[in-house]
C-alpha cells in the first residue's frame, strides 16, 4: 500500500486525538506488512501425475474431530464484534463440541485488551485483606462462548495482582520486538490456600451458572508453559507442581467429576512432562488428560528461487514426537486422552515479520492439512489416544486488514485457514484407507521436512453413504511449482452408488475460498468500502470449483475423478449416491 493511501484513510477518519492515533498506528501497520506475503504461488512447470486410491469397502476407526480446539492469548477479544463473529463460525462447525482455551482468565485488570494481554479482575482484596471475587467479566466471556456453541477449555491462570509474590510491575510492556513479558502476573501466589479457594469459588460459581453437567464437559488445566521461565512462570518447577495440585483440589472440591489435567508445557525437548507425570502419580493428583504444546519454525531463506519463507513442519513434528514418547514411556499414562494444547507453525501469534508472511494465504491452510494427519499418525504409532489438536489462532480486534497476525479471521472476514477447518468438519463417520503415490513418508517429513518433491497426500472417511476425500498439495517452500494432476480412484463403493455419484468438490487455492487474494486483487484497501467488504465476505466462503454438483459415473463399485490441484491447494471431494432417475 502506498503511503498516500494511508494518509487518505487517516483524513477520512478524523476525530479525537485517540482516534487519530489509532488510525495512524493502523496505517503504519499496513505499510509494515511483510513484503514476502503472497496469495499463493503461480503455477510453474508441467503438471506431474499423482494417483490417489481410496478403498470405500474398508472402514476403520471412527474419525476423531481433533481439529475442534482453538485458543488465544487475549480473552477479551471474544466479547468484541469480530471475536463474537469468529466464535460463531467456530461453534457452527460442530455445535457444543468446539473448545476454546485462553490465557489471562484470572489476570487483574478492567478487561481492556492488548497484544498478549487480557484481564477479568476476578480477584482482589479489601482493606482488611479479605478476598473479593468478581465474576462479571469472566461470565461475559464464557456466556459469549456458550451462546455460540463453544465450550471452555479452562486455563487456570494467571496470578491476580493481590495474590502474586512479586506484584509490581504487574502488566507487561511487551510489544513485537521489544519489552518484557514476565511481570507480576507470572509469579506464584503468596498464599496457596487463597489460590485454591479462588479456583474453588470460581468453579462453584460456574456450576451454579451453567449447570453441573455442562461444566463437567469442560477441560481444566493449570497455567501455560511453566517450563519457559523467561516467559510464563517466575517460580520453580516444584512451585508449579504445588500450584497445579492446589488448583486441581479447588476444582474437584467444587465439582468432583470435573475433567482435570495438564500441564500444557511447551514442547521444548526437555523432561518437564515426564517430571509432571512422576509428580502427579506420587502426589495422587487426579489427571484425566495430558496436554503439551508443539510448534514449527518458519524462516526466511535465499536460494535459487529467491528470498522466500520456508516452513518448519519437521520441527513441529519432532516436538510432538518427543512428548508422545515421554507419555508412551509411562505405562500408567498411556491410555490418557492427549490434547496438544497449542499446535502451530510457529510460537507467537501476535508477532509479525517476514518469516510469518505465510499466515494470510494458502501456505497456512495447506500446512494445516498436511500436519494434522501426521500428528495423528505419530500418536497412533505410539498407541496413544490423541483427542485434540488446538490451533492457537483466533482474531486481533481493530487491526489493519490482513495485518500478518496468526489468526483465523481478519476484521471478521474468514482467512483461507478457517476454510481448512470447515473442510475438516465435513469429514465424519469412519476413516478409509487413502493411499497417494506422492505422499511423503512420515519419518522423512519428520527428519527433513518437505524440501524436495512436494507432498500430495490424502485422507478419507465414510459416513453412511456419504464419502469424503481430502487431498492436499504441500511444500515447505513458499515458491512457485507445477500443479499436481490428480487421478482419484475410488473402489468398493457401497451399493447405493450403483446409479452413480453426486460429487461436490470444495477447494482452497489462489482462486477459491481466499479472501486474501480478493483483497489484494482490489488493491489492498486499508479501509474497504461496504461493497468491497461484501466482495471479501463472499470470497471468504468455502467455495466449490463447479457451480453445481456434478454426476460421476460408477461401474462395478468403482469411480474415477481427475483434477488439477495447484501448489498449496487443498481439495475436499464429497460424494453421495445419485438418484436412479438422475
Amino acid at each position: 500500500m502506498h503511503i498516500a493511501a494511508v494518509f487518505h484513510i487517516i483524513r477520512q477518519h478524523r476525530g479525537d486525538d485517540a482516534t487519530m492515533i489509532r488510525w495512524v498506528m493502523i496505517g503504519v501497520a499496513a505499510l509494515a506488512m511483510p513484503a514476502l506475503a503472497r496469495v499463493a504461488p503461480e503455477p510453474a512447470g508441467t503438471p506431474f501425475p499423482v494417483t490417489v486410491e481410496v478403498d470405500a469397502g474398508q472402514p476403520g476407526q471412527p474419525v476423531e474431530p481433533v481439529w475442534r480446539f482453538f485458543g488465544a492469548d487475549e480473552p477479551n477479544y471474544a466479547t468484541m464484534k469480530d471475536g463474537r463473529t469468529t466464535l460463531a463460525t467456530l461453534g457452527a462447525l460442530a455445535p457444543d463440541r468446539v473448545y476454546f482455551r485462553t490465557h489471562n482468565l484470572l489476570t487483574s485488570g478492567d478487561g481492556t485488551p492488548a497484544l498478549k494481554w487480557g484481564s477479568t479482575g476476578i480477584y482482589s482484596e479489601d482493606a482488611a485483606g479479605r478476598p473479593v471475587y468478581n465474576w462479571t467479566i469472566v461470565d461475559r466471556i464464557f456466556d459469549t462462548y456458550r451462546a455460540r456453541g463453544v465450550k471452555p477449555y479452562v486455563e487456570l491462570g494467571f496470578m491476580p495482582e493481590a495474590m502474586s509474590v512479586r506484584p509490581q510491575p504487574y502488566q507487561h510492556d511487551w510489544r513485537p520486538g521489544s519489552g518484557s513479558l514476565r511481570t507480576g502476573w507470572a509469579y506464584p501466589p503468596r498464599d496457596y490456600a487463597r489460590w485454591e479457594e479462588l479456583i474453588h469459588q470460581w468453579v462453584r460459581h460456574c456450576v451454579e451458572r451453567y449447570g453441573r453437567e455442562e461444566v463437567a464437559s469442560w477441560y481444566f488445566q493449570t497455567w501455560n508453559e511453566a517450563n519457559l521461565p523467561q516467559y510464563y512462570w517466575g517460580g520453580t518447577r516444584e512451585e508449579f507442581f504445588r500450584l497445579h495440585d492446589a488448583a486441581v483440589r479447588g476444582v474437584r472440591r467444587a465439582l468432583p467429576e470435573a475433567r482435570v489435567g495438564g500441564p500444557d508445557n511447551a514442547g521444548a525437548g526437555d523432561d518437564f512432562l515426564t517430571a509432571f507425570m512422576t509428580h502427579v502419580e506420587a502426589a495422587g493428583t487426579p489427571t484425566d488428560f495430558l496436554s503439551f504444546h508443539a510448534k514449527g519454525q518458519p524462516e526466511v531463506i535465499e536460494d535459487q528461487n529467491g528470498r522466500h519463507v520456508r516452513m518448519g513442519l519437521n520441527k513441529h513434528l519432532k516436538a510432538a514426537e518427543h512428548e508422545f514418547a515421554a507419555i508412551a514411556a509411562k505405562p500408567q499414562f498411556r491410555s490418557k486422552p492427549i490434547i496438544i494444547g497449542e499446535s502451530d507453525p510457529e510460537g507467537c501469534a501476535a508477532c509479525q515479520g517476514p518469516a510469518n508472511a505465510y499466515r494470510n494465504g494458502t501456505m497456512y491452510s495447506s500446512y494445516t492439512a498436511a500436519s494434522f494427519p501426521r500428528l495423528l499418525a505419530l500418536a497412533e504409532r505410539h498407541r496413544l489416544n490423541l483427542e485434540g489438536i488446538l490451533s492457537w489462532a483466533f482474531e486481533f480486534e481493530d487491526q489493519a486488514p490482513f495485518a500478518g497476525f496468526r489468526q483465523l479471521t481478519s476484521n471478521g472476514i474468514d482467512l483461507p485457514v478457517m476454510n481448512m477447518f470447515k473442510m475438516f468438519a465435513r469429514m465424519t463417520g469412519r476413516s478409509l484407507p487413502a493411499v497417494s503415490d506422492h505422499q511423503a513418508a512420515l519419518d522423512k517429513v519428520m527428519r527433513d521436512g518437505v524440501r524436495d518433491a512436494p507432498d500430495v497426500g490424502s485422507v478419507a472417511s465414510i459416513d453412511g453413504n456419504r464419502l469424503a476425500v481430502l487431498v492436499w498439495h504441500y511444500h515447505d517452500d513458499d515458491v512457485a511449482g507445477p500443479d499436481a494432476a490428480v487421478r482419484l480412484q475410488l473402489r468398493r463403493l457401497p451399493r447405493a452408488f450403483a446409479p452413480g455419484a453426486v460429487l461436490t468438490h470444495y477447494r482452497i487455492d489462489r482462486d477459491h475460498s481466499n479472501s486474501f487474494a480478493a483483497w489484494q486483487a482490489m488493491g489492498s484497501p486499508l479501509a474497504p468500502t461496504d461493497a468491497q467488504r461484501a466482495t471479501l465476505l463472499k470470497a471468504a466462503m468455502l467455495a466449490t470449483i463447479d457451480p453445481e454438483p456434478i454426476r460421476l459415473p460408477v461401474r462395478a463399485g468403482r469411480g474415477t475423478l481427475a483434477f488439477a490441484l495447484p501448489r498449496q491447494g487443498v481439495s475436499l471431494v464429497i460424494l453421495t449416491p445419485a438418484s436412479p432417475e438422475g
